[in-house]
């Protein structure tokens, strides 16, 4: 399995940027997958997922009604539609997969078995 992030770059506050993750090795249909962040000096932090058995996302607060996670199951792809950029969303961002996700752990970047390599996004204010 790989995945492959791209869409990273520098945006002023209130901007836009989307990002994608194309995977490969996999049957998509049949994975969860999530988008996490890392700040420096701070942990990994869930951004939101969209799992194989529902189609609707889970967001974290913080990026709620401001980032929006969709997927095209034929071209293998999730994105991250990021809109009103903070300076405090400023991260590696990272997508991720797995299989076994259920509700409860949606949220733990340990119950993701696949990483992409990151794509940095730098938000100006």
């Amino acid at each position: 399995v790989q995945l492959q992030a791209s869409g990273g770059g520098l945006v002023q506050a209130g901007g836009s940027l989307r990002l994608s993750c194309a995977a490969s090795g996999l049957t998509f249909s049949n994975y969860n997958m999530g988008w996490f962040r890392q700040a420096p000096g701070k942990e990994r932090e869930f951004v939101g997922a969209i799992r194989r058995s529902d189609s609707n996302p889970i967001y974290a607060d913080s990026v709620k009604d401001r980032f929006t996670i969709s997927r095209d199951i034929a071209k293998k792809t999730v994105y991250l539609q990021m809109n009103r950029l903070k300076s405090e969303d400023t991260a590696v961002y990272y997508c991720a997969a797995d299989r076994g996700i259920i509700l409860t752990t949606v949220r733990s970047p340990h119950a993701y078995g696949y990483w992409g390599q990151g794509t940095q996004v730098t938000v100006s204010s």
